[in-house]
């Protein structure tokens, strides 16, 4: 998903604006997450790039694009670009901990 959100329309609630940009993110990656799982994918992860353009956005973590949606309104911009690419993610074993017998003394 590509897609410049105006928050400044005619007509409309800015804030309702918002709520509505946030909406369609969050339907766009249930969505996504619904759709089956390649062979060897054990779930899926997101690429996420906001900014106030296109040619300024940033990479930023997934669980941080909502709260970068509010600063951007909060500071008052009339629009913003989000880009959300659902890539393949595979859990990664965790080494064990050492036992308190095997630490070294």
């Amino acid at each position: 998903m590509k897609k410049i959100f105006k928050l400044e329309v005619e007509g409309r609630n800015r804030d309702r604006q918002l709520e509505a940009s946030k909406h369609e993110v969050r339907k766009y990656v249930a969505r996504q997450r619904r759709a089956s799982l390649p062979d060897g994918v054990d779930y899926w992860d997101f690429a996420c790039r906001f900014g106030l353009t296109q040619a300024d956005a940033i990479e930023v973590h997934f669980a941080t694009l909502i709260g970068h949606m509010d600063e951007a309104a909060q500071a008052g911009a009339p629009e913003f670009f989000v880009d959300i690419l659902g890539i393949n993610g595979v859990r990664k074993v965790k080494p064990d901990a050492p036992t308190p017998s095997e630490s070294p003394a």
